[in-house]
């Protein structure tokens, strides 16, 4: 870090100012890019200075899944730090689904270094040449609000302050700062390092006769609708939006949602049906919703006015997305939902109206909770279905503070979830193996959370699943894994027979290039990591396999593998 009291390397500057920047970790998986780093690391330990604790992840994927999970948790950033090309193509895909979440990540990686010879820090083994490309940060450039490369040493500190104000501005997202060698092995002056920062994020607020209009338009409705697929802002916005939803008697529907907006048992949440309710809505608001209908399936009313709520509500990363918005409104969802509770508030209101849709969206709703209900319990007969896990699941975790993390694991209403941060599901970029380390990251950043990752078979051997026990043991976090092995990729042959429903596939007794068979024995690659395992096969041995599992992680906080074998859907 330093030769003399004045003076530090640059790559061991990097830390104290992550550390004055608020970073709680950083996820590394090093690299023969880091010697400036670790010494700095190194040095900063015989001192005792105090810097943000750097993880070793053994697989880059698990490093960016885990940075998404603490930020979900915490609402804290979180740096990456990954070696050269080869560890950032690897990091690549959690960076297509922190963007596509609005996760900030600081995402960090070496970079080979340019000079051969003479220059401090030059090429020394093959890969130094190996490694080269001609354009590194395109690896991640389109995943990314803002990357650069780092060309002299004394730019680190103006960097870093940069990167994580762009990181944390409305709309949120990672970012990429790539680090050549010789410029870490430079020393630059000590002060400044644990400076406070010289720019802060900017959080883009609604304009308010948006929220004006937005809130007439909603008062005078007949049939609100409201689709929700990110949430409902922060947890005191979480808890104003149900009872906003009550209040006005507004139906409320989750369609493919990849955060909870509203309580599945809400009497206003309508389930993750929107189709007919969009046929007869007059006014539908699309809150913070990247696909919020299936524009083939779906079709909204001739007379509806559609109003798009969120950070970026056009989504304008995204080429093609030409869902109607006839009002569209950005902002934070935790500050644009009380501001429109607020304008709504002021206006008058139909009380018959309000109360008879209440009514009505109330007895719906609960008719669609007791149809899952059914449906969970009577497919029982033939075999293990993710209905009926998801039912178990829900029941053994009612009233426990717990997080959820689905990747083509349980059902979203056929298991009840309850309460901000309880339910994320794999986002909608696909960038699959996202849910176990995800999982792992909430666990770090709140230890007394119960955390669950249900997943896949295919989800789960996408996530490196060796890599993750081998963190889940080395951290003490105990996460609960629920594998639902179904022995092939259901989303693929989903998606044949719905395009093809009369074709040769939908007919075959397997469909092609989705089978998974032989299945690996998933509980022995957690046993390798000293990890609570069970496998289950019948449907009655589901509710205490769960409830055992509980017990390991709760009790003696010991992370725990439960594989069930369940049908196909």
């Amino acid at each position: 870090m330093t030769k003399d009291g004045d003076a530090m390397t640059a790559g061991g500057a990097i830390f104290t100012k992550l550390k004055a920047l608020g970073v709680d970790y950083v996820f590394a998986n090093s690299g023969t890019d880091f010697p400036p780093i670790v010494e700095g690391l190194a040095e900063a330990a015989h001192k005792g200075i105090s810097l943000p604790e750097p993880i070793i992840i053994p697989h880059e994927h698990a490093a960016m899944g885990m940075a998404m999970g603490y930020y979900e948790i915490s609402g804290r950033c979180q740096a990456v730090m990954l070696h050269t090309n080869v560890g950032l193509s690897n990091g690549a895909t959690g960076a297509i689904n922190a963007a596509c979440e609005h996760v900030p990540v600081l995402l960090m990686s070496g970079r080979t270094p340019v000079t051969e010879e003479t220059r401090f820090g030059a090429r020394t083994v093959p890969i130094g040449w190996g490694q080269e490309m001609r354009d590194q940060s395109a690896l991640v450039r389109e995943a990314c609000k803002w990357e650069y490369e780092l060309k002299f040493p004394e730019q680190v500190f103006g960097a870093l302050d940069r990167a994580f104000a762009v990181a944390n501005s409305t709309p949120k997202g990672p970012v990429y700062l790539s680090l050549p060698r010789e410029t870490l092995c430079e020393e630059i002056p000590n002060a400044g390092a644990g400076a406070l920062t010289t720019m802060q994020p900017a959080r883009t607020s609604a304009v308010r006769r948006d929220i004006d209009r937005a809130a007439s338009k909603l008062a005078a409705a007949k049939r609100p609708l409201v689709i929700a697929q990110r949430g409902s802002g922060d947890a005191q916005s979480f808890d104003l939006f149900s009872k906003w939803a009550e209040d006005w008697g507004i139906a409320v529907c989750s369609w493919w949602a990849t955060h909870l907006a509203i309580d599945t048992d809400h009497p206003c949440h309508i389930g993750q049906d929107p189709g007919p309710w969009m046929a007869e809505a007059d006014v539908v608001v699309v809150l913070d919703s990247l696909a919020p209908w299936w524009p083939d399936k779906h079709k909204l009313a001739e007379c509806a006015f559609v109003i798009h709520i969120g950070p970026d509500p056009l989504f304008s990363r995204f080429p093609i997305r030409n869902f109607q918005s006839d009002l569209s409104i950005a902002g934070e969802n935790a500050d644009t939902i009380p501001a429109l509770v607020a304008a709504m508030n002021k206006l008058d209101r139909n009380e018959d109206m309000i109360a008879k849709r209440r009514s009505y969206v109330g007895q719906k709703a609960q008719a669609e909770r007791d149809r899952l209900v059914v449906e969970a319990t009577s497919s029982t007969a033939k075999g293990i279905t993710k209905q009926w896990v998801s039912q178990c699941l829900g029941e053994a975790l009612r009233g426990v503070t717990s997080t959820v993390y689905c990747e083509l694991g349980v059902k979203l209403g056929s298991i009840e979830r309850k309460g901000h941060n309880s339910w994320f599901q794999e986002p909608h970029s696909g960038g699959l193996g996202w849910g176990f380390p995800a999982a792992l990251g909430a666990q770090l950043a709140d230890r007394d959370r119960i955390v669950v990752a249900t997943m896949g078979d295919g989800s789960y051997i996408f996530s490196n699943p060796t890599a993750c026990h081998q963190i889940a043991e080395a951290l003490e976090l105990p996460v609960l894994v629920i594998v639902l092995n179904n022995h092939e990729w259901g989303a693929v042959r989903q998606s044949v027979v719905g395009t093809y429903p009369d074709g040769y596939a939908s007919k075959a007794n397997e469909v092609p290039l989705t089978s998974l068979n032989p299945s690996p024995d998933f509980v022995r690659v957690a046993q390798a990591s000293r990890a609570w395992t069970r496998k289950v096969d019948r449907p009655e041995d589901v509710p205490t396999a769960i409830k055992d599992a509980l017990d390991a992680v709760s009790d003696r906080k010991q992370h725990a593998l439960l594989e069930i074998t369940v049908l196909k859907d």
